[in-house]
């Protein structure tokens, strides 16, 4: 199936558009991060995790509003799953409240039991995480990313060349950075949660691995298309080959996130912060395939053939 064929578009030409953009979107991004922060989860701030059945079916924003008044702050509450016969309920409460379990549990239970007399609360599942282990995490999460980075580098470098890996990386940090900036500019703003916790940090790797991915099938066609067109400028050959690749580009994009939205839209609360991830990251992955990774390319291409042409003088 081809969506693009035999198009001539001045992509590469184009270039400076998308460097106004993306210039825009990262400082955005910056000043949503610096300004309004990120909402960690308790997978890196530490605190408590209690899956609780109910036989009355209840709503988040609900029990919510009832356990800010007995917790030391508002709880993070979703609709976890619809299990059992007549309606049961069953709700997933985080809370960073600190304290001996048993006594957070009691007034989650008492809490939910007076507001709503017939629901019957009761913990099925109990998760605590310490603060020495929240930070273990988040110290971890930030070097799986960083350490992607320069696995990704160093094998797009030795399959192409240092400028490819350089043009790669900027286009996964480039993607990673606004994905993380929209989370920062839209929490609270959004009916759904867009903490930061492992599920996110395994989105952003995905995000990684997707544009990644696409970043490495323009970088082939252009490898294929230098040595074939030799006579030829090296943008009007990059060019070609970022044209000939979009059909590719846009019907996977497009399949991909049409799989991704079905995901957000019937996946329940507890994947829709995830998947709201992979969407972003999905289309600024597209983007920054052809108006980063490759526009690096091109850049440092005729830096070097600039800086040879010097110093044959």
């Amino acid at each position: 199936m081809r969506i693009f064929d035999n198009t001539d578009y001045n992509l590469v030409g184009s270039r400076q558009k998308g460097y106004v953009i993306s210039g825009i979107l990262l400082t955005l991004s910056i000043g949503a991060i610096l300004f309004r922060g990120l909402e960690l989860g308790i997978d890196f701030r530490g605190g408590m995790e209690f899956v609780v059945e109910s036989d009355q079916i209840l709503e988040a924003t609900e029990i919510r509003a009832t356990l800010t008044l007995v917790l030391d702050s508002a709880p993070e509450v979703k609709t976890y799953s619809d299990v059992g016969e007549g309606g049961q309920d069953a709700l997933l409460i985080r809370t960073p409240s600190e304290g001996e379990t048993t006594e957070v549990q009691t007034m989650i239970v008492q809490a939910i039991g007076a507001e709503f007399p017939d629901a019957n609360p009761r913990i099925v599942k109990t998760d605590v995480v310490g603060p020495r282990f929240a930070e273990d995490l988040k110290r971890g999460s930030l070097y799986a990313v960083l350490g992607s980075l320069l696995v990704i580098f160093l094998y797009v470098m030795l399959r192409f060349e240092w400028k490819f890996g350089l043009g790669a990386v900027a286009a996964l940090f480039h993607d990673v950075l606004i994905t993380l900036g929209i989370f920062a500019l839209l929490q609270g703003i959004l009916p759904f949660s867009l903490q930061i916790d492992q599920a996110i940090i395994a989105a952003f790797l995905t995000i990684v691995g997707y544009s990644l991915n696409d970043t490495v099938v323009i970088f082939d066609r252009i490898r294929e298309y230098t040595n074939l067109f030799k006579t030829e400028p090296y943008p009007i050959v990059v060019n070609r080959s970022v044209n000939t690749t979009l059909s590719r580009t846009f019907v996977t994009s497009g399949t991909t996130l049409l799989v991704v939205v079905t995901l957000f839209t019937f996946g329940g609360e507890v994947l829709r912060g995830f998947a709201f991830a992979l969407i972003i990251g999905i289309i600024i992955g597209t983007y920054s395939s052809i108006f980063v990774a490759t526009p690096v390319v091109v850049e440092l291409n005729q830096r070097s053939a600039s800086a040879r042409k010097a110093s044959r003088r």
